[in-house]
């Protein structure tokens, strides 16, 4: 081999070593960032400019909320100026913050999901644990140099800080908490010959929506006299598969990523599940659209979805999706969701939580620090649940006289105080402790995902006259688990903690978008590569005097 040649191949394995190390670090997002060290004091003397990405349905008060939040928050630090953009969907959310790793321009702040924190985490320094932080004198929560009066620790609800903890660090704040409802057509119930009780059971719910098929000869349901019925509908069916294990004291997944969900209990729910799909008793928001829809129009009897949707539940709902013709007026009921045992009832405590990125200046990640605690603030808290069936996460805006004079105006319209969105408020209040989490780790929301689609899969196959029995599972279970990637996870890799965890990991996304973003850096490097031996070899041009 000649001497260019020699020297094109070692430039070649030199470049491939480079973009792969790029792909598996600085492509996602190491980029040499140090890890975070708190600044004595903020330089108030500096000028910062933050991101803040959010999500609303585009409800225009909300919108309003955030902006009014800024503002205020400028005025109070005029050296830090707050950008907002708004998503329609966590998950926009997430696919944004994962491309942005890549350039290290991801926001400062972030309202997101535990879940896509845990994959954040494996860019190292990446996301910035807020022990520290919180615990600080000067500008810890409570702290004697904030500017406002937010809460202490002990002051945000205990069950709510748990989600943000994980691989032995806080990653988050919660904003907001929900948890799920059935919103429930108690007319029909009634009609039915039931009477309602305090607690749902799941049989109990199965045996109604069952008896809610009868037809007349012309395919007419008895009980609404219309050609369409499904009689329960479930919105998120992931939360639907999380929350029946829980209740059957089955596992789903450990603290450090094993996985549990594949087991005979998932099996018997799933074959339970089959069978009332294939009466046409049940059905799901991906199958059929948002179970609101059907229940406003006479169409369901039990709706469950989350108590931040109660605002376009019944008949009076300030944000019906429906035509007003089409709805249908009947007394709506709201339950906890249906429970295999009442006297320990089990819900899942969901909701958005607020992350902060890294970033080179220790200011600027200190700025965002006090932008994401003016979020916990009595004011925005309390204005921001009253748009919808959200709770504050601090008791102390839980006590404020501002928020107990709101719950005792249910009711008194169509709107703020709609009796409905009320009474979900007051449901997740009076169930706290009856809530729970699930674990966080590396690969928990595709595993997240996984629940959902066990459920999806099985209701589609039923409705395709497929035939569901032991062998269907075995393959539905071999097809999930491909599918998200769940024999790659397993609680093998180092915790989040450690900065680096497995990149065998990762959602499947975010391993495509890092292999192409590598490939495209060992495209470019060969070349630069090749243009240097090429300029080496070539002879010196001759010398004109």
């Amino acid at each position: 081999m000649n001497s260019w040649k020699k020297r094109l191949a070692k430039s070649a394995v030199t470049a491939l070593a480079a973009g792969s190390a790029l792909a598996l670090t600085g492509c996602h997002g190491s980029r040499g960032l140090n890890a975070f060290e708190l600044p004595e004091e903020f330089d108030g003397s500096g000028e910062y400019e933050i991101t803040f990405w959010a999500k609303n349905d585009t409800n225009k008060t909300q919108t309003d909320i955030y902006e009014k939040a800024i503002s205020d928050f400028e005025a109070l630090y005029p050296n830090i100026t707050v950008n907002l953009r708004l998503y329609t969907d966590y998950g926009r959310i997430y696919n944004d913050v994962i491309t942005n790793i890549a350039t290290n321009t991801t926001p400062n702040v972030c309202i997101t999901y535990p879940d896509h924190i845990a994959t954040y985490l494996t860019g190292v320094n990446l996301v910035v644990p807020l022990d520290e932080l919180m615990a600080d004198e000067k500008y810890g929560l409570g702290g004697s140099e904030v500017r406002f009066d937010g809460p202490r620790e002990e002051e945000i609800i205990p069950q709510f800080m748990e989600e943000c903890s994980f691989g032995g660090y806080y990653y988050a704040l919660p904003y907001m908490r929900s948890t799920e409802a059935c919103y429930i057509n108690k007319t029909y119930v009634e009609a039915l010959g039931y009477t309602l009780p305090d607690a749902l059971t799941w049989d109990f719910v199965w045996e109604v929506s069952e008896a809610a098929m009868a037809q007349d000869g012309e395919g007419n349901f008895l009980v609404n006299g219309q050609k369409v019925m499904i009689p329960f509908i479930y919105k998120s069916t992931d939360n639907m598969m999380i929350q029946m294990l829980a209740q059957k004291g089955a596992g789903y997944s450990t603290e450090d990523g094993q996985i549990l969900l594949f087991q005979d209990t998932t099996k018997d729910l799933l074959m339970n599940i089959a069978r009332h799909a294939a009466s046409g008793a049940f059905s799901t928001f991906k199958i059929s659209s948002y179970p609101a829809n059907f229940l406003n129009a006479g169409q369901c009897i039990f709706a469950i979805d989350s108590t931040a949707g109660a605002t376009w539940m019944g008949t009076d709902a300030p944000l019906c999706d429906i035509s007003e013709d089409k709805v249908v007026r009947f007394e709506t009921a709201v339950r906890t969701i249906p429970q295999f045992e009442p006297e320990d009832p089990k819900m899942i405590s969901q909701g958005p939580s607020m992350c902060i990125f890294n970033k080179e200046d220790p200011q600027e990640v200190l700025a965002s620090w006090l932008f994401a605690q003016y979020l916990l603030t009595n004011e925005v808290q309390i204005s921001y649940a009253e748009t919808e069936g959200y709770v504050p996460v601090t008791s102390k805006a839980q006590k404020d006289a501002a928020y107990q004079d709101y719950l005792s105006r249910s009711g008194e319209d169509n709107a703020k105080y709609y009796d409905i969105k009320m009474k979900a408020t007051k449901l997740l209040l009076d169930n706290i402790g009856n809530t729970f989490v699930t674990p966080v780790f590396n690969g928990s929301a595709s595993l997240r995902d996984a629940a959902g689609q066990l459920i999806e899969n099985t209701v589609k196959s039923v409705r395709r006259h497929e035939e569901v029995n032991e062998e269907y599972m075995e393959k539905l279970y071999d097809d999930i688990r491909s599918r998200y990637r769940l024999d790659q996870l397993g609680g093998e890799g180092k915790s989040p903690a450690s900065g680096r965890a497995d990149l065998g990991k990762l959602p499947g996304m975010a391993v495509g978008l890092l292999a192409a973003l590598g490939i495209a850096w060992v495209f470019i490097i060969l070349y630069g590569a090749l243009q240097m031996v090429k300029k080496k070899e070539k002879p010196p041009a001759s010398r004109e005097d």
